[in-house]
């Protein structure tokens, strides 16, 4: 097995040099230190856990998962964010402390936390081309939790998204609208929320007596904004008949505001909105939106009660879910009173 020694004669570095590109501390270059983690990789070299942890075992650091590829909203996301300051609280309590787990260089993150001996790892919204670190996690019974995705193995805290779904669409069935579209965000192998809020909407119409219309479901390759203003001019060529759009974020609906706007679209009295997340921003738009605020601190409290449960060897459920709130604005016109 390799040792930080043998890295060091590879690379022509010395052994404190090495420690501190493994350990991503000190002041190196970027060149540097990615030359001997590349090095580090290629020589397959594993970290010493028993030497890191000593007499104890633990390390008393819980590792979080915390990347953002598909917003570009990193730690200004209006769950996630709240998730992760809540979590950091609870978990400093526990008399823990939190350390970022990148995927980001040659080190994957099954990787970075065996390096670091983190004691458990939180998934608070990863990176989708590492789904298999996680996986591996779960088979080396590594505690993990996650907080946005179901990934086999590891217990999952959720939001209740097929609810949001079927709410969503009943409050516009009930002020009148037949024409209901539904403006989703992406959907992968792990990452359900669209598509769990997508059937809520359709199983609602369903039972409303609603033909589902696939003409009416545009789904957005990312939780941008600019999807968000694709995906709405779409929807709206296709189906111009429109009278409410049910979109899956509130990032997504802010690009519907933006092309409305430019169009001279009139909200609500045209086409009415419901979004997902409570954005700071969307209590600033105008009209208001009326968005589902999902509950972040209390997602956070079960996934750091989830993690030390683990931690002590006591069994989790397999995945918990919390309800969110409709917080109620101006961007849906109630049309049985408009008649």
């Amino acid at each position: 097995m390799a040792t930080i020694y043998d890295i060091a004669k590879a690379t022509g570095y010395s052994a404190p040099t090495i420690s501190k590109a493994l350990n991503g501390t000190g002041i190196l270059s970027d060149a540097t230190r990615d030359k001997i983690i590349k090095v580090a990789k290629e020589m397959g070299y594993t970290p010493n856990l028993s030497a890191r942890t000593l007499s104890t075992k633990k390390s008393s650091l819980i590792g979080v998962v915390y990347d953002d590829p598909m917003m570009n909203r990193y730690f200004d996301h209006p769950l996630f964010s709240i998730i992760l300051n809540r979590f950091r609280d609870q978990v400093e309590k526990s008399d823990y402390d939190i350390i970022f787990l990148s995927g980001k260089n040659a080190m994957s993150y099954t990787a970075h936390a065996l390096y670091r001996t983190v004691d458990a790892v939180a998934i608070i919204n990863p990176d989708l081309d590492h789904y298999a670190d996680f996986q591996e996690m779960a088979e080396r019974r590594l505690p993990c939790v996650s907080t946005n995705d179901t990934i086999p193995g590891i217990c999952a805290v959720l939001s209740r998204n097929y609810e949001i779904g079927y709410e969503a669409t009943r409050y516009f069935i009930e002020r009148g609208h037949r024409r209901i579209a539904y403006l989703s965000g992406p959907n992968y192998e792990f990452s359900r929320a669209a598509e769990e809020r997508q059937k809520g909407y359709e199983e609602c119409l369903c039972e409303y007596g609603i033909p589902v219309d696939p003409d009416l479901i545009e789904r957005c390759p990312l939780w941008r904004t600019d999807s968000g203003y694709e995906g709405f001019s779409n929807l709206l060529e296709r189906a111009p008949d429109i009278t409410a759009v049910f979109v899956a974020s509130d990032s997504l609906a802010v690009g519907l505001y933006r092309y409305a706007e430019e169009k001279g679209i009139s909200l609500p009295e045209k086409i009415s909105l419901i979004g997902v997340d409570d954005d700071k921003s969307s209590s600033f738009l105008h009209p208001g939106l009326t968005t589902f605020r999902q509950d972040g601190i209390a997602i956070a409290d079960m996934a750091c009660e989830m993690l030390m449960n683990q931690i002590a060897g006591l069994p989790v459920p397999s995945e918990v879910r919390f309800p969110a709130k409709l917080v109620e604005r101006n961007s849906v016109l109630d049309l049985t009173k408009t008649v």
